[in-house]
């Protein structure tokens, strides 16, 4: 098992940047990829980005390339999300995934954490 714990959301404007963390724990962290996901209430949870085991890859959709960067310290067992240019529209519940396959954990992930919420106000 991995367990997964999200912090760093909050409310911020739009336009502002907010750095999100996942704590990773239980097992070797290194080899797992990871990604987060995002989502509204009332909508399907949707992927924003992966990052492969050692952080050779990574996969953004296009709606937060550009403005979102995933990345990851293996040595302190952590994922990161860094969003710039926040809007409005980014507002949801974003949640860390990780798997053993850099493919699976971009569709369905064996492991989430529970999530944490950011906020984006006009």
């Amino acid at each position: 098992q991995v367990q997964l714990v999200e912090s760093g959301g909050g409310l911020v404007q739009a336009g502002d940047s907010l750095k999100l963390s996942c704590a990773a724990s239980g097992r070797t962290f290194s080899n797992y990829a990871a990604g987060w996901f995002r989502q509204v209430p009332g909508k399907e949870r949707e992927f924003v980005t992966r990052i492969s085991q050692k952080g050779a890859s990574k996969i953004a959709v296009d709606f937060v390339k550009g403005r979102f960067t995933i990345s990851r310290d293996n040595a302190k067992n952590t994922l990161y999300l860094q969003m710039n240019s926040l809007k409005p529209d980014d507002t949801a519940v974003y949640y860390c995934a990780a798997d053993n396959s850099f493919l699976r954990v971009g569709v369905n992930p064996d492991f989430w954490g529970q999530g944490t919420l950011v906020t984006v106000s006009s």
